[in-house]
């Protein structure tokens, strides 16, 4: 599914679904298309772009974390950027720039959407905006570097009507 990112940009975002444990509620793929493209408009990145986004259950997110980062636990997501300071491959087809894959553990994202008291949509829109957020280059090693994702972080989340409540 095409749609505008900035005036005539087209972004695709591919979700797919590879888990059996987490019911996904109506409307949360246009949700995480909506974060998809919200980062990319503040960012200001131009260019047609396609992103993978993919819904796993710990046990897959486990095993991918130890094996591309050798930590031999489950986490909430993982980023697999397919570009490097701003320069990406593209798609032959299409000639969009492609910004690589976000990995989502909706098992994880479930507990931890209870442990912070807010819903499911907001906490799985979170990490696909902070997944973005490392496929365009950020990172948060740094306290620096932490609190400008985090800042950028909630005004995407605002942008798209997700705000945290405070």
């Amino acid at each position: 599914m095409m749609m505008m990112a900035m005036a005539n940009d087209k972004v695709k975002v591919i979700i797919t679904d590879s888990q059996k444990k987490v019911r996904i509620p109506t409307g949360l793929r246009m949700r995480v298309r909506r974060a998809c493209i919200a980062t990319l408009r503040e960012e200001e990145f131009k260019g047609n772009a396609e992103v993978n986004v993919t819904f796993v259950d710990d046990e897959e997110i486990h095993s991918m974390n130890k094996q591309f980062r050798n930590i031999d636990s489950s986490t909430d997501v993982l980023s697999f950027p397919m570009g490097e300071n701003g320069v990406y491959d593209t798609n032959p087809a299409t000639g969009a720039k492609i910004l690589g894959d976000v990995v989502i553990s909706l098992e994880h994202a479930a507990a931890q959407a209870e442990e912070y008291e807010h819903s499911f949509e907001r906490e799985v829109c979170y990490l696909t905006v902070h997944s973005m957020l490392h496929l365009l280059g950020y990172d948060h090693m740094e306290a620096q570097e932490k609190a400008v994702m985090r800042m950028k972080e909630e005004t995407v989340m605002e942008r798209i009507g997700l705000a945290r409540r405070i």
